[in-house]
Order: structure tokens, then sequence, then C-alpha cells
């Protein structure tokens, strides 16, 4: 049985990952000063870094149900007996949602849709782990665990200059938007339970830095892991970042990196660093 694997843009997948893994993207929506454009298709990270060094009014929204309709319709066509398509948690967008409108449509005996309860490489492991179960040749069912599967064992951990633009775009509350104003503190934050939520603050992006690699070497628990490395407009940063994970961390693929695009980067700002640890099974 042949299954396709679908994901949306928030992965953040490096360059070629989803076209050598045959994995489908759906990309979100971003809208500068009310201009809509496709997140990875007709902006990227340096227009989004630009928008926002501009002070643009730069908000998104999640893609419609009528495009996954589309997009599910084409895997069919093409061939395909079964979709899985995996996205950034419900907690954050109406992807998740909108994605299982459209299997509703489709049909719920073609489609399955997985809420990886993350975003970026959170996200982006899940969809590469459902990929290859696919090209093993699992059915939708094991190509739809091993997607959760991979959720069960991820943790992603990033770091912002500021929480203002989380704030602004709703996705952390005005409460936990304190945390970074007061002594301008670098607060450092994580995924839990689908949401965003604030670990601790550090007092510099060096700190924050340090931090991150401390808290990446907990979370692989001392054995091989999977790395992911984001940032925007922050390259050298991030190459240091890996460079020390790398060196903490025992990871036979090495660790990716990978500038993050215009949604999540629109909810972050410039200047954000964040890990995914994807322990092995």
């Amino acid at each position: 049985m042949s299954v396709a694997v679908v994901t949306d843009s928030t992965a953040h997948l490096p360059e070629g990952f989803a076209e050598r893994n045959g994995i489908r993207v759906v990309p979100l929506h971003v809208l500068v000063d009310g201009v809509v454009f496709l997140d990875g298709v007709e902006m990227g990270p340096a227009a989004l870094a630009e928008a926002l060094g501009k002070r643009s009014l730069v908000t998104t929204s999640r893609p419609t149900p009528a495009e996954f309709v589309k997009e599910f319709r084409a895997a069919l066509a093409e061939g395909a007996d079964a979709v899985v398509s995996v996205h950034l948690s419900r907690e954050l967008s109406g992807t998740w949602e909108a994605a299982v409108l459209a299997a509703q449509e489709v049909g719920p005996d073609k489609v399955r849709v997985v809420d990886s309860r993350s975003t970026a490489m959170g996200l982006g492991f899940a969809a590469l782990r459902a990929a290859g179960a696919a090209a093993d040749g699992a059915d939708p069912a094991e190509v739809e665990a091993a997607a959760v599967d991979a959720v069960s064992r991820s943790e992603t951990l990033f770091a912002v200059e500021t929480l203002e633009y989380l704030r602004r775009g709703g996705r952390i509350g005005p409460a936990a938007a304190l945390l970074g104003t007061a002594l301008a503190v670098k607060p450092v934050l994580h995924m839990s339970e689908g949401r965003i939520q604030p670990l601790e603050k550090v007092r510099t992006m060096n700190r924050a830095v340090a931090r991150l690699v401390e808290l990446a070497v907990k979370a692989a628990e001392g054995g091989l892991a999977d790395i992911a490395v984001h940032h925007l407009a922050s390259p050298e940063r991030a190459v240091e970042l890996a460079n020390r994970l790398e060196e903490s961390i025992d990871c036979p693929e090495g660790c990716v990196v990978s500038e993050i695009g215009a949604v999540i980067g629109a909810h972050t700002g410039p200047g954000v660093l964040g890990v995914v640890i994807q322990r092995a099974g």
C-alpha cells in the first residue's frame, strides 16, 4: 500500500529534505500590511526580516481546508492509496483543524491527520519519520504511529531576543510576556503540551546559547539523537550553537541548521535561536 505524507510549511525542513523524502508541503499564509504571501513559496526568512525591520504589520493565517483538499486529492490521484498529514500544534494554529475538515471531505478512510504538538523541526522530524515508514511499505496506521512516536521522543527549546512578537500574535499570554520585559532578560522557552511555555530567563543571548546546550544535553538523555538548530537572521550564532551541540551530544547524522520561515519568524522575531532534540527510538 502506498502512503503519501503531507506536512505544512512551519516544519521548516532544510532545503531539499521534503523533495528527497517525498513529503508534500502545504504553505501557511503570511500577511504583510494586508498583502497575502505563501510561506516558503512567495516569502522567505530574508523578506520577513526586512518587513519586520521596517515595522510592517505582519500577521499569519492557516491554509484553507480547500488547499488541503487539493493536496490530498493530488496525492491520491498520483497513486497514493492513503494520506497521513502531520501538522503544527493545534494549540498554536488552526492548521490542524483545516486539515481535519479537508480529510472529512476527501474521506476519513483515506486521510489521517496528526497533531505534532510542536512546530519547526519538532514537526519536521515527525514528518520525516512518517515518510521513512511509508517508504518502507508501512500501512497508514503504521505511518501515523511513526509520526506519533517521533512526537513523543522530541523536545523543542528556543530563546528569543524579546517576547513582544509572541505576545502580539497571541501565542503567549500577557503575564508570561512580562518575563521578557523586566531588566531586558532573554527568555528561554519550550514546547509543552502543544503550547509555548516560558522555561527560565537569562541575562544575555550568550548565556541563552549555553543554557540551550545544557537543556538539549539533558533532553537527549545520554543516548543517540537527531538535532536541528533554527534561527532567524542569526547564522553565525546558529553555527556556534550547532557546533557546541555536536560536541556535547552523540548525533551520528550531525546537526541540521535551518533558518525558520516567515510564519514562525513572524511570531518570534529576528535573533531567535531554537533547538530540537529527537531521541533515537
